[in-house]
Parts: structure tokens; sequence; C-alpha cells
């Protein structure tokens, strides 16, 4: 029983002891396909590349290394002759074994001085194709930088050139020939009132009312005209008709300056303003007004003034109910060369302009300008909804949109007052677009918004080139109409 015991024991060592060795065979043969799978062939490095590029480098060595070199070489040849001829005699005279041996020691020390110079050389050698290869690789990326300046250049002055030939064809009217057709009416009948030469009476001041009322600048600018005459003659400033023609003008000037009396910058005119000091970017601008008035096209060209200002622009298409504004919006966008988010038809114009505003800040855009579809400003529940747009521009940005700028359609007259009396209640209008300045007789009425509202006015339309938005100048103005 014992003896069955031990030779069980046995059997289960012999078993343990094959399983201890199948799995290290197993874990040899493992180990072997990993390795073998682990074998990549050798990837190119950037610098091999580089190389690759580099022109063909002849390294020169340093003089006197490969002088030493050729010394070593001589003398080794030395050594193996004086060796030869000691052999030689070596062979009729045994006593020169002792000369075979220091000869041998010769050669084998000039072998070892050759080896050290030639190592020597080669070290020499692989420096300077080093320093030949890095100089080399520095000349090409020296050259690869200044092409590519140079392609920067050219591309940037063919931009320029794009951009002054684009001005040009885009050059526009003068606002005097923009104004053509208000100086043909209003400015007309003064000068030939003036020019009849008749008494400074009461019959005088009746025929220039008439003219006054007449002239789109609305009842109360008219009145008020009339007034600062009939007051200069009370003080007995006005001794004949010249001298009317120059109160006049002088104070339209004052009313458009919005009483300032200085240059355009200090009563808000002459484009838009910057962002306030501290502000964040983007500077967000929501364009309203009637249909039909020239939001859209102002909204482009505005965008272009700005792009070539040096600014970065992008176009918010909210006008999603008619169809053809998006599409219009889309080429003066490609115009301008500035990106522009648009939505479906008929989708949610806050939600664009949201989307608009958001993207601005992502791409650190300076300007957000906000076309929106036109709204009568009788129509209670189209205002609502305008409010409606403004909160939710507020929310994609806080304190925007920092200009609320309303398109006014100078061919309405006394009209265009009416309108912007309503907008200006609803959203709190900062600055006023007045277009078609040149299709009319009714410029007058630019002064009746400006003596009623007293609110700026950025730009006024005399043409359909980008360069016919002027930034509106008061004095400018005044010298167009009263020329």
């Amino acid at each position: 029983m014992l003896l069955a015991f031990v030779l069980d024991a046995q059997g289960v060592a012999i078993v343990v002891a094959l399983l201890v060795a199948a799995a290290l065979i197993i874990a040899l043969i493992a180990r072997a396909a990993v390795g073998r799978r682990a074998r990549k062939p050798p990837v190119e490095l950037p610098a091999a590349r580089v190389a690759a590029k580099l022109p063909a480098i002849e390294v020169a060595l340093p003089p006197e290394r490969l002088a030493r070199e050729r010394r070593a070489r001589d003398e080794l040849r030395a050594a193996q002759e004086g060796l030869a001829a000691a052999q030689a005699r070596l062979a009729t005279d045994p006593a020169a074994q002792a000369e075979v041996d220091r000869r041998r020691r010769e050669v084998a020390d000039a072998e070892r001085k050759l080896d050290y110079e030639r190592r020597k050389v080669s070290d020499a050698e692989e420096k300077a194709r080093r320093e030949a290869e890095a100089a080399a690789r520095a000349q090409v990326e020296a050259a690869a930088r200044a092409a590519e300046e140079a392609r920067l250049s050219a591309e940037r002055a063919a931009q320029e050139e794009a951009r002054r030939k684009l001005a040009e064809a885009e050059g526009g009217r003068t606002l005097a020939e923009g104004l053509a057709k208000t100086r043909s009416g209003f400015m007309a009948r003064i000068n030939a009132l003036v020019g009849a030469a008749k008494e400074l009476d009461e019959a005088t001041l009746s025929e220039l009312e008439e003219i006054l009322f007449s002239a789109d600048v609305g009842v109360r600018t008219a009145t008020h005209l009339l007034e600062t005459v009939r007051e200069k003659l009370k003080r007995r400033e006005l001794s004949d008709l010249s001298r009317v023609k120059a109160a006049l003008r002088e104070e339209i000037e004052r009313i458009l300056s919005l009483g300032t009396g200085g240059p355009a910058g200090e009563a808000g005119h002459g484009g838009l303003p910057d962002l306030p000091a501290g502000s964040a970017p983007p500077q967000v601008v929501m364009v309203v007004g009637v249909n039909g008035t020239g939001k859209t096209t102002t909204v482009g060209k505005l965008a272009a003034r700005l792009r070539w200002a040096g600014k970065s622009v992008i176009l918010g298409a909210g006008d999603t109910f008619r169809a053809a504004a998006g599409e219009q919006l889309d080429v003066w966008a490609d115009r301008a060369q500035v990106p522009i988010v648009r939505g479906k038809d008929g989708a949610d114009p806050g939600a664009v302009l949201f989307d608009a505003v958001a993207r601005a800040k992502a791409e650190g855009d300076q300007v957000v300008l906000c076309d929106t579809a036109g709204r009568l400003h009788t129509k209670a529940n189209l205002m609502e909804e305008l409010k409606r747009i403004r909160r939710t521009l507020e929310k994609a940005h806080p304190g925007a949109p920092q200009e609320v700028l309303l398109v006014v359609d100078a061919t309405t007259g006394q009209n265009a007052i009416a309108q912007a009396r309503q907008f200006h209640e609803s959203l709190g209008v900062t600055g006023f677009v007045l277009t078609k300045l040149d299709g009319t007789a009714k410029g007058g009425v630019i002064i009746g918004i400006c003596d009623e509202l007293k609110i700026p006015v950025r730009y006024v339309g005399v043409g359909e080139k980008v360069a016919d938005l002027k930034p509106f100048d008061p004095h400018e103005f005044v010298e167009a109409l009263f020329g």
C-alpha cells in the first residue's frame, strides 16, 4: 500500500513537470510570434525625406587630417617593406630573426596608427557632411520661405488691385449729383423767389411759407423755419431776400447737426459708430424698415463698405418670408466677400439671426448685419415680431443690438417721418439710412426727420453702386442742396 502511494506521488510529479514544460514552450512560441509581428520595415523619417530633396553635397575635409592619414599610410608601407627585407635576410641568416620580430611590431603599430587616422578622417567627413547638410537645409528652407512670402505678397497685391479696380468701378455719384432732383424742386423755387428781387413783405413771406410747406420737410419743421425767418426780420437781421436764403441755409444746417452746430461726428452722423469702450464684439446691427425701402440692398452695400474698411463682417438673412430676399443677400455676400447665415424659407427669423451672432462670436467677426423682413409700421402684430427679434439678439449677445438702423425711402416724402416716429417708439431707433435720394425731389424729408426725432442719419443713398451709400455729413449735404 505504501509502495502504491509512492508510485502515485511520482506520477503526479511527472504530470506536473510535463504541464510546466508545456506552458514554458507555449510561452516561448508566443513570444517569438509577437516578436516577428512587431518587426516592421524602418519608417522613413522626415529628415530623410528632407535630405532627399537636398542637392548633392560635396564635403571638403580638413587638409591637416588628410595629411596625417597619408603619413600614416606611408609609414605602414615603409614598415611593411622593412619587414619584407628582414624576412628575406632571415632565409640566409638565422640571426635576422630579432630584426624580423622588431619589424613585425613596427607594422602592427603602423596599422593601428593608420586605422586610428582613418577613423578620425571618417569622423571629420561625417561632421563636415552634417554641417553641410544643415547649411543646405537652411538654404532650402530660406528659399522656400522667400518663395512663400513672394507668393503671399503677389496674392495680396492681386487682392489690392482687385479692390482698387472694384472701387473704381463702384466710384458712384457725388452727393450733389444725387440731390439734383431735390435742388430742381424745393431749392429751385427758393432761388426763383430770391431772384425775383421782390420786396421782403408779407406777400413774399406767404410765398416762402408755401414753398416750405410743399418741400416735404414736415409741417412742424416748415413752421419752425418760417418762424426763424420772421424772428430775424423783427431783429432787422434780414435786409433782402438773399439774406433770407442764407438764414434758411444756416438754420437747416443747425437742424441737421441735431443742434450741436459742430462736425458730423458730434451729432452721431456719418457711418456706424464704434463699439463703446469695454464692450465685447461683435457689433450687432439690426436693419429695419417698411417693405420696399431697400433694406437688403443697404445691408449688402454696408457690408462691402465695412469690408473695404478692413472689418470682418457676417450677414444674417433674417428676412425669411420673402423668397427672393435670401438669394438677394447671397449675391451681396459674394460681392462683398463676406459669410452669410441663412435659414430655410419661412424659418424663424429670430433663430437665424441668433445663429449668425453665435457664429460671429465663435469666429471672432467684428460686425453682424441683421436683415429683417419689411414691416408696415401701422401693423401692431408685425412690430411686436420685430421686438421679439430684438430680444432674441439680446439673448445671443448681451447689449445687442448695439445699433438699430431704420431704412427710409426718400420718395415717400412726409410719410417717412411717420414711419420713423412709429419705429422709434417701438424699437428705439439709433440711426437712419435715407435711400433713393437720387430718384426724388423730396430729399427735404431728411430735415424733418432730424428736426422732429433728433436721431442721427448714418448714411444716405444716391444710386445703385456701393459707393453711392455715403456717410451723412450735414455740412456737405447743405452745400450740395444749396449748391
